[in-house]
């Protein structure tokens, strides 16, 4: 008899014998269809998911005042105020996403006085955390840019009722 054909015996054997409570319930089971139901599919991330996740993340850090270069952030302030005009989250994020890995960019604009090595590394673990959770995604780099520090005495371009 072929290997084959002994397995289908065995299973024919099995049929006639009762059922343990798991195997009734291995039976009744949905997804029966073989294999783990996690792997049955593909899934895809957008990277404006990834960028929003980042970018929420990256605000939640003390010491970062905001997100984007200047002109972004002019335009952003402005597009924030419009009636029906939602905040953009990911201003500031740009993510490349691949299959299993992401690599994210951040601008971001740091208060006067804290320590910017130290708001860098606590953004980074606080976006890396945040999307590996969140996606399932290996974050592979999250390159900072720094590029302003925000006075005390400065005017925040983010401020509602500025526009005339």
């Amino acid at each position: 008899m072929t290997d084959t054909g002994q397995r289908k015996a065995s299973q024919t054997l099995q049929k006639d014998s009762p059922d343990s409570p798991e195997e009734s319930a291995a039976r009744s089971a949905p997804g029966r269809g073989g294999g783990d139901p996690g792997s049955r599919g593909r899934t895809t991330i957008a990277d404006g998911v990834v960028e929003k996740i980042a970018g929420l993340a990256a605000r939640d850090v003390d010491g970062v005042h905001a997100m984007g270069g200047g002109l972004a952030r002019t335009f952003g302030a402005v597009r924030d105020r419009v009636p029906g005009g939602s905040k953009s989250v990911s201003r500031g994020v740009k993510a490349e996403v691949g299959e299993v890995q992401t690599a994210i960019d951040l601008e971001i604009v740091v208060e006067y006085g804290v320590s910017i090595a130290d708001v860098t590394q606590d953004v980074r673990e606080n976006v890396i955390t945040a999307v590996e959770r969140m996606t399932g995604l290996e974050v592979v780099e999250v390159n900072i840019a720094v590029s302003d520090v925000k006075l005390p005495d400065e005017d925040d371009d983010e401020q509602p009722g500025r526009l005339q």
